[in-house]
This record gives C-alpha cells, structure tokens and sequence, in this order.
C-alpha cells in the first residue's frame, strides 16, 4: 500500500482549515495529521506527529506564517513549508521565497493543485501557485543583474543542473539522470544561487527560462 503525505494545517478559520482537511483527504494521498488555528501549539503538534510537510496561513493574529516558519527553522524544524493565503500581493511572494518558503499556494486553487504541489514540496520541489507565476517573474525582473557575466561565471555541470532546475525537477530526480550524487546536486544548487545572487530555487528556474539556459551552453539572452 502506497503510503500517503501527512500533513500538519495551521490556518485560523475553522470553517476553512475543516473544509480543506476534507478535501485533501478525498484525494487518497494526502493525510492531515493535525491542524490547529493556534500557532503556540505547532511545535508540540510536529514533535508529536512528524509531518512530512506543514501549511502555514500567512496572515494569523498574533503572528505571520513567515514569522512562525523563521521559528520552526531556527528551532531544527527543516520540513518543508508551504505558505497558503488570500494574498496576491508580490511583496508577500518575495518575503515568503526570500525567507525560505518551500512554496506559496493560494486559497483559490483547485483542490487537485493544492494536493499536487504538497506531494512536489515533499519531492524537494518548489511551488507556487499559478496566478502567482507572472508576478515571480516580475520580481525577478526588478533585479540589476549582469546576465552575461552571471551565466559566464557557471561551469558547464553548473548550467546543466541549472537547465533541470527550470524544468521543476528535484535533486534526487538530477542526481538520477546525471548519475551523481545527491550531495553533489546539493553543492552544485548552492554555488548556482550564490553566483547568480539568487535565493531560492524558484528564483533560479524563473532564470533559466528567462535566459534560456542550455545544459553546457550560454543563455541566449532575452
């Protein structure tokens, strides 16, 4: 029997974090292990069930799903978050990705969309939502990069794992298809974000599509 993700819902409308429970439930893959509206409890609730992914509401009284994952990560917590929220707003988006937020869904998703990216985010993956794709891109417009000298600073093995990247791919899945290790893809990630002044893996696919980056090759530019 195939075993399902089980996740921890932290989200303060009760009507919403039931509602959704359900949902996801219905899918067949997904447990929802626990969910509280109370951010106090979080900590207790992931020692006790230990979630292969948490959702965090980004807007609670008291505190923000941002604040709170901070928390959770400086705390050993190293699970993936994804944020769900109303917001649209691109400032959300950034301070959540630069923060370190595995993905950002909305609470207007289908059903199916919401199951799919836990089940990416539990694979390594970044997500975010559709309707959010235009203003990612967008955000990394605003940066001053040099692209030409950025991409010259890649290796070739670099630029390859950058070009898998683009295509939504976790490390295992690049490590599988180079025949490398995990931690080799884990290293090369890191030196990727580093030279193009990048911080999430998110921001480094928007790159490689915008730049048409080709495995061992020079982007094309725009």
């Amino acid at each position: 029997m195939t075993l399902k993700t089980r996740i921890i819902l932290v989200d303060d409308h009760t009507l919403f974090r039931k509602g959704l429970t359900e949902l996801l439930e219905q899918s067949g893959s997904i447990e929802v292990s626990a969910f509280t509206g109370n951010p106090d409890e979080v900590v207790m609730l992931l020692k006790a069930h230990r979630p292969d992914v948490i959702i965090i509401d980004l807007n609670m009284p008291g505190t923000d799903g941002i604040t709170l994952m901070q928390q959770l990560r400086a705390a050993g917590f190293g699970l993936p978050v994804l944020i769900l929220t109303l917001s649209e707003a691109e400032d959300d988006l950034a301070r959540a990705l630069r923060a370190g937020a595995n993905g950002y869904l909305l609470k207007s998703m289908e059903p199916d969309e919401v199951v799919d990216a836990i089940l990416r985010a539990q694979r390594g993956e970044t997500v975010v939502a559709p309707a959010m794709t235009a203003k990612l891109v967008r955000l990394y417009d605003q940066k001053d990069h040099d692209t030409s000298s950025l991409l010259d600073a890649l290796t070739p093995r670099e630029r390859e794992i950058l070009s898998h990247l683009s295509r939504g791919e976790s490390n295992k899945a690049i490590a599988r298809t180079l025949d490398i290790s995990h931690d080799t893809v884990k290293l090369h990630v890191r030196h990727i974000l580093a030279k193009l002044n990048l911080s999430s893996r998110v921001e480094a696919a928007v790159f490689a599509v915008e730049h048409k980056v080709a495995p061992g090759g020079r982007g094309e530019g725009r």
